[in-house]
């Protein structure tokens, strides 16, 4: 049988970026975010000491000017600390595919993680938009590209199809694709047909799963279900039919 570990990463040949080079990324994001502000703030003082300012008098006015900033700032003091958990507790990396959401929801904004510094985190949508969320404001993370990934495809047939002519024809294309080796390298192992699902009005459903790697989930289901559309068609396995609805008053 086929090993169901993730290979290693060999290289920039890679399917997929290893969690500890995302994670070497987003440090490396956050580090520089907060060098720059150090940068800047040593920069502020030594202009200060050129002017021949003395620094030591400042240090009232700054003290009720930090003050007033602080009351001010705890939104920011938020963000930074949530992004220091973010880094140090690893939950997502540069080139992750995340979903932010409010807690206990399954909506929120979906994106691959193009930036991560001590305050925000940036996220490319599908679309291409660039979301940028504080850290602060990240309750809920689900990271779709970290370990492996799963694809559940739930096939509608007709109540009256051949469901163990159906079954036969997901188990030769999950053969299929496993021994193809453009796909195997992403998929973790054979995938499977699970059964019939559940029965609708006028329809059933087949559930099919495959494992694969981190973020390539998407790109297998798509092929998946082009091998599916096709070998049924060629088999001769019924879709159902859209419901037709009719007026009791016969209008």
């Amino acid at each position: 049988p086929r090993a169901t570990q993730l290979p290693e990463p060999q290289g920039e040949d890679t399917l997929v970026a290893s969690e500890e080079s995302k994670y070497r990324g987003a440090l490396v994001q956050g580090l520089s975010w907060a060098a720059v502000a150090v940068v800047y703030f040593i920069a502020v003082l030594l202009i200060l000491d050129r002017m021949n300012v003395p620094i030591t008098t400042l240090v009232a006015p700054a003290t009720l000017i930090g003050a007033a900033i602080g009351f001010g700032s705890q939104r920011l003091v938020q963000d930074v600390l949530s992004g220091f958990f973010l880094l140090s507790e690893r939950q997502y990396g540069y080139g992750d595919v995340v979903r932010v959401a409010p807690p206990g929801s399954a909506t929120g904004v979906s994106g691959t993680v193009e930036e991560l510094t001590l305050r925000t985190t940036k996220l490319r949508t599908e679309n291409g938009e660039l979301v940028i969320i504080p850290n602060g404001e990240v309750r809920q993370v689900t990271n779709r590209s970290k370990g492996w990934a799963r694809i559940v495809l739930d096939i509608p047939l007709a109540l009256d199809a051949d469901v163990p002519a159906a079954t036969e024809i997901l188990r030769r294309i999950g053969d299929e694709i496993w021994a193809d080796d453009r796909w195997t390298p992403m998929l973790l192992d054979s995938p499977t047909v699970m059964g019939v699902q559940r029965f609708g009005v006028g329809f059933l459903q087949l559930r099919f799963v495959a494992r694969t790697l981190p973020g390539k989930q998407w790109e297998v289901g798509r092929e998946l279900r082009g091998r599916i559309a096709e070998a049924f068609r060629e088999g001769g396995i019924a879709a159902p039919q859209p419901a037709v609805v009719t007026d009791p008053s016969g209008r």
